[in-house]
């Protein structure tokens, strides 16, 4: 967490929009130096038209937007640039250049007249290229490059202005999961060991998460929520951001779910510990209702069986299983035509979970299973 106290970005009762109509109203945030402030919400949200207004590309229709301890029009255009590097979703498509001269462009702010790097500046393009694993396409024209390619590229002339502020469009769109997580690991690495503060716009709420010191939240003409993301972000408040209705998004796990399978439950799956996620999946994806139990509601499975089995047998943490739960269990040995065991661990709070698996054993229902196990929803294997 960051520890810095002093405010570096102030929004005071900033109306934001297109031709002098407010899209986004009375926004009001202090953002530390150093820290990692995340704008999320749906498409159309708004969150580009506050980032937009931030770095000067849209008139601010009302408010203020202060940079430290200084009003944004009060910057010249070359102080602005010395203080703030600016990476956004539109594509550049300079003629006859390199990657590495995309990257100098970067420099410039800091030249004289005829815009000539001296070897120092040289130094800071090669070490910028190298940040974001860009040195093998330095001599390769930009436009030639592949949407990835060019959003490194594009962060490396961002790294090489040396920025106070840091503001980001969207960095992730185009870029596969190592080169995500690398950019994302770059961000983290400059706002905490440089002290630069980054405001971006993401998409992937589990990424946001994870990255970001605060997260803001942008839904119709204004901010819908704002905090520390393991303060605000719950189920329900990410359905009510993004008008969920066929889904689910799991916060802790960081994971979407579709909607459970409709329809009577025919199968019981028993595990713990994990084991029986893969199963719920495959189920799922097979448009087969299932119950889940009897779980932990500490378990892993737990937490993804509530939104993916028709059903969940449940017992406090800690607690010896009660009759309640073993008994609807041993209604669901009855009732299901299978019972899948993915794997539970017996002990001496959950010892009754032997005479439910003996249960559906003798009733030649219980079929022992992993996730590589599963061939088909009538063919159960049992592992190797």
């Amino acid at each position: 967490m960051n520890q810095n106290n002093e405010n570096y970005v102030n929004l005071k009762n900033l109306y934001v929009g297109y031709n002098g109509k407010a899209v986004i109203k009375d926004i009001n945030i202090d953002i530390q130096k150093g820290e990692i402030v995340t704008l999320i919400g749906p498409n159309g949200a708004g969150k580009s038209t506050i980032l937009k207004s931030i770095i000067r590309q849209l008139p601010i229709v009302d408010g203020t937007v202060v940079i430290e301890k200084k009003g944004l029009n009060d910057y010249s255009y070359k102080s602005l640039s010395q203080t703030m590097a600016v990476v956004l979703t539109e594509r550049i498509r300079p003629e006859l250049m390199t990657c590495r001269d995309v990257v100098a462009m970067g420099r410039y702010p800091y030249t004289g007249r005829l815009g000539m790097l001296d070897p120092e500046d040289e130094e800071k393009v090669v070490e910028a290229m190298r940040s974001v694993h860009a040195l093998e396409i330095a001599d390769k024209d930009f436009n030639a490059t592949s949407d990835g390619q060019k959003q490194r590229v594009l962060l490396a002339r961002a790294l090489c202005q040396e920025p106070a502020l840091l503001i980001l469009d969207e960095p992730t769109s185009f870029l596969d999961i190592k080169y995500k997580l690398e950019l994302l690991s770059i961000l983290r690495s400059m706002a905490k060991d440089k002290d630069i503060t980054v405001i971006m716009s993401l998409h992937e709420i589990d990424l946001a998460m994870k990255i970001s010191d605060r997260m803001i939240l942008v839904k119709g003409d204004h901010i819908f929520k704002e905090g520390q993301p393991e303060e605000i972000m719950n189920e329900e408040l990410i359905r009510e951001l993004y008008g969920i209705d066929n889904g689910f998004f799991d916060p802790l796990f960081g994971s979407l779910e579709l909607p459970a399978a409709t329809g009577e439950a025919d199968i019981l799956v028993i595990s713990d510990s994990g084991r029986g996620i893969p199963i719920y999946r495959r189920l799922q994806k097979e448009q087969q209702a299932f119950i889940a139990g009897i779980l932990y509601r500490n378990d892993l499975d737990y937490r993804a069986a509530r939104l993916l089995a028709r059903e969940v047998i449940a017992e406090e943490p800690f607690r010896d299983i009660g009759d309640q739960a073993f008994n609807r269990a041993m209604e669901a040995v009855s009732k299901c035509s299978e019972v899948i065991c993915a794997g539970v661990t017996i002990g001496d709070s959950n010892r009754r979970m032997e005479e439910v698996l003996k249960a559906a054993d003798q009733a030649g229902k219980l079929r022992e299973v992993d996730a590589g196990g599963i061939v088909g929803l009538n063919s159960w294997q049992l592992p190797d």
